[in-house]
Order: structure tokens, then C-alpha cells, then sequence
């Protein structure tokens, strides 16, 4: 009986591990879709704000396209 008492522990602290590691994966799973969510946010971001900026400098036009001032 003492062998079937060794197994029975062996395969409950099994289970308690594996659950265990169950819930870790899960919540891991779960940081990196937040995570994945958030980096494609800061993407689009990052886009609106490059196209924002290349819309300044079209709009202000580039120095040597400005033409020189009547004096010259």
C-alpha cells in the first residue's frame, strides 16, 4: 500500500504543478495580447504622426525652393 500512497502524492502534486502552469500560460497569453495591442497602437500612431509632420514640411516648403527676397 505504501507504493500506491507515493504514486497517489506524486500524481496530486503532478495536477497542482500543472495547473499551475496552466494559469501561468494563460496569463501570459494574455500580457501579450495586451502588449500586441498596445504596440500596434503606438504603429498607427507613429504613422499619423510621420504623416502629420511630412505635411508641415510640405506645407512650409523646403528652403531652397523659397524664392529670394526682392532686394537680391
Amino acid at each position: 500500500m505504501h507504493k500506491i500512497e507515493a504514486l497517489e502524492a506524486r500524481i496530486d502534486t503532478l495536477e497542482t504543478r500543472l495547473a499551475h502552469q496552466d494559469r501561468m500560460l494563460e496569463d501570459l497569453n494574455a500580457t501579450i495580447t495586451d502588449q500586441w495591442k498596445q504596440i500596434e497602437m503606438l504603429i498607427r500612431q507613429a504613422k499619423r504622426l510621420d504623416e502629420q509632420l511630412q505635411d508641415v514640411r510640405d506645407s512650409a516648403g523646403s528652403p531652397g525652393e523659397q524664392e529670394p527676397p526682392p532686394h537680391y
